[in-house]
C-alpha cells in the first residue's frame, strides 16, 4: 500500500515540477505578480495606508514610497501583533510567531507567520522542494519510509497567551498536513520537546527501530543523533541502522564543513545531499541538481524579491534592484516582501547568483560579521557586548581579538575558539573563559541551545595572544592603517589559524 501511494505521490510531485519549470520561462511576471498580491492584501493595514499601497503600480513606485527595512524598524509593530493587534502589517491577526536570533537590542528576534505564509510560502516551497528532490531523484521513496526531522519547540507569548513562538520547523511540524503525518518519526511529543538532552535520548530509543528513509536538520544536531544511535546500537554507521536511507535535507548554516563527517556516517556513493535555503522569514530556494553548490530560487511562493548590490550595502539609504537586473557572479544583500507583512525587508544575507536562465543562486554570508557554523547565529553585536561584560566584571581590558568556530571532528565537539589579545589580562582567566561564554549565552538564544548540556557545541576555546601579535600580523600582511581591520568574528577558520601560525613561526612573539 505505501509503495502505491509513494507512486501516486510521484505523480503528484511530477506535476509540481513541470510547474516549477514554466515559471522558469517567466520568472519577472510572477514577481510582478506577487508584488501585486501582496500590495493589493495589504493596503487597508496600517503599514499599507501609510505608505499608500493603493497608489503603488509597480517596482520603482513601491521603492520610492517604501524604504528599506530591518528587524529593528518593524520590531515594534511586530510586538503589536503579538499582543493580538490586528491590521498592523499584514491583514487580520497573525497567531504564530518564528524566533530566531537577536539583533542589536534584542536577544531574540521574531518573525510573523501569518497563514498565508505557513501555506503559501512555507508548505508549498517545501513541496516545490520535493518536486525537485524525485526529478533528481526518480526511486525517492519519501512517501513509503519514514522521515525523520530534527524539529525545534513552542511556547506561549508569556505576556499574551493566545500568541505561539517558537522555530519555525517546530511550526511547521504543527500544522503539518494529516497526508504526511505517518511518514514522519518521532512523534509529534518528541519532536516538539524543549530539552535537547531528553529529546537526543528520546529520539535515540525510537529511531532506530524505524525503517527512514530520509532526514533532515541542522547538521550540528543531526551528528549529536547520530553519535548517540551508533553508541547504543554498537554500530558501524547509519546505513547499518538504517539500509534504506537515501536523501539529507539539510540548511541553515554552511555544509562544507561537515561533508567528510556525514561521509562517515553514510558511506555510500549514491545517495544524496539537497540543499535548501528556508529561514523563519521564508522559504527561499532548493537544490535542483545532484552534487551542485547552488539552489534554484523559487520564485511563486508568496514573495517578491529585491537585491542590494555589495557596493550599497552600508550606505545610508541603499538602492535596491528588481530580479531581471541582477547579474550572474556578483553579489547581493536578499530584500524580501512577504505574505507575513514584511516589507522590504532586509534578513541579512548575502547571496550570489551562479545563473539568470533559470535563477541559481548560493548563499555567501551575511551583512554584517557573524559566526553561523552550528546554526547559533552570533552577531558582531552579540560578541562586543559579551566581551564588555566580562571585561568589566574583571577589570580587565583587550587590545584585539578574533574568533571561529572548531568544526565537529570524529568524538571532538563544535565550539568557538577566541584568540585574545589583553591589554591587561584577568587575573583568572577560566573564570573569565566561563564567565564571557556565559554572558553570550544570555545575549543569543540559538547559542545557549547548542551550548545546553555541551551536546552541540561545548564551552567555548580561549587562547591568550602574546603582546603585539594583531599589530604583528597585520604589519606582516601589509595591512596596517585605518582601513584595515582585523575580522572580528569569521564563518571559517581562515584568518584564526593563520593568526596561530604567524605565532608558533615567530620568534619574538614569545618572548
Amino acid at each position: 500500500m505505501k509503495s502505491l501511494f509513494n507512486k501516486i505521490m510521484r505523480t503528484y510531485l511530477a506535476g509540481k515540477y513541470k510547474r516549477l519549470r514554466e515559471i522558469d520561462t517567466h520568472p519577472h511576471e510572477t514577481q510582478a505578480y506577487w508584488l501585486r498580491h501582496l500590495l493589493s492584501r495589504a493596503e487597508e493595514t496600517e503599514f499599507g495606508r501609510i505608505h499608500g499601497f493603493s497608489e503603488i503600480d509597480d517596482q520603482r513606485n513601491y521603492a520610492k514610497h517604501v524604504p528599506i527595512q530591518n528587524y529593528e524598524t518593524m520590531k515594534s509593530q511586530i510586538r503589536r501583533m503579538m499582543y493580538g493587534e490586528e491590521d498592523v502589517l499584514w491583514p487580520g491577526r497573525v497567531y504564530w510567531f518564528a524566533k530566531s536570533s537577536g539583533t542589536t537590542s534584542d536577544r531574540s528576534k521574531f518573525i510573523p507567520v501569518s497563514s498565508e505564509n505557513m501555506q503559501g510560502c512555507h508548505a508549498k516551497s517545501t513541496w516545490d522542494a520535493l518536486a525537485l528532490l524525485y526529478a533528481m531523484l526518480p526511486d525517492a521513496s519519501i512517501f513509503h519510509r519514514k522521515n525523520l526531522i530534527m524539529g525545534g519547540s513552542l511556547s506561549p507569548f508569556e505576556e499574551f497567551p493566545e500568541t505561539t513562538y517558537g522555530d519555525v520547523s517546530a511550526i511547521m511540524l504543527q500544522h503539518l498536513p494529516i497526508i504526511g503525518r505517518p511518514f514522519l518519526t518521532p512523534d509529534f511529543e518528541t519532536a516538539l520537546m524543549n530539552n535537547w538532552e531528553e529529546k537526543i535520548e528520546r529520539m535515540t530509543n525510537i529511531c532506530i527501530h524505524e525503517d527512514v528513509g530520509m532526514f533532515g536538520g541542522v547538521p550540528t544536531w543531526t551528528i549529536v543523533l547520530f553519535k548517540r544511535i551508533l553508541e547504543l546500537t554498537g554500530k558501524d554507521n547509519i546505513l547499518q541502522v538504517w539500509p534504506n536511507v537515501q536523501v539529507y535535507t539539510h540548511g541553515g548554516v554552511g555544509f562544507r564543513p561537515y561533508r567528510q563527517t556525514f561521509n562517515e556516517f553514510i558511506p555510500s556513493s549514491m545517495f544524496v545531499y539537497q540543499e535548501v535555503y528556508n529561514a523563519s522569514e521564508g522559504f527561499f530556494a532548493a537544490q535542483d541538481r545532484i552534487g551542485a553548490e547552488d539552489m534554484l530560487l523559487l520564485l511563486d511562493n508568496g514573495m517578491y524579491y529585491e537585491f542590494i548590490p555589495e557596493g550599497e550595502w552600508h550606505t545610508e539609504n541603499p538602492i535596491a534592484i528588481p530580479l531581471r537586473e541582477v547579474e550572474a557572479g556578483m553579489q547581493y544583500a536578499l530584500v524580501i516582501s512577504t505574505n507575513s507583512g514584511l516589507w522590504r525587508y532586509t534578513p541579512g544575507d548575502t547571496i550570489e547568483f551562479t545563473s539568470t536562465q533559470p535563477y541559481r543562486m548560493r548563499v555567501t554570508g551575511r551583512t554584517q560579521q557573524f559566526i553561523n557554523a552550528f546554526g547559533e547565529e552570533v552577531m558582531i553585536d552579540n560578541v562586543e557586548r559579551a566581551i564588555s561584560i566580562s571585561c568589566s566584571t574583571h577589570h580587565a581590558r583587550i587590545s584585539d581579538y578574533t574568533v571561529a568556530p572548531v568544526y565537529l571532528d570524529g568524538s571532538k565537539r563544535g565550539a568557538h575558539e577566541w584568540l585574545i589579545e589583553f591589554a591587561q589580562e584577568p587575573l583568572d582567566i577560566e573564570t573569565f573563559r566561563k564567565d564571557l561564554d556565559k554572558a553570550l549565552q544570555d545575549l543569543n538564544s540559538d547559542y545557549a541551545a547548542k551550548r545546553a548540556g555541551d551536546l552541540a557545541l561545548e564551552m567555548l576555546h580561549l587562547i591568550v595572544a602574546p603582546k603585539g601579535t594583531f599589530t604583528n600580523w597585520m604589519a606582516y600582511r601589509g595591512k596596517l592603517g585605518g582601513q584595515h581591520k582585523v575580522p572580528r568574528l569569521s564563518n571559517d577558520r581562515r584568518y584564526l589559524d593563520e593568526l596561530l601560525l604567524f605565532v608558533s613561526e615567530t620568534p619574538s612573539m614569545h618572548d
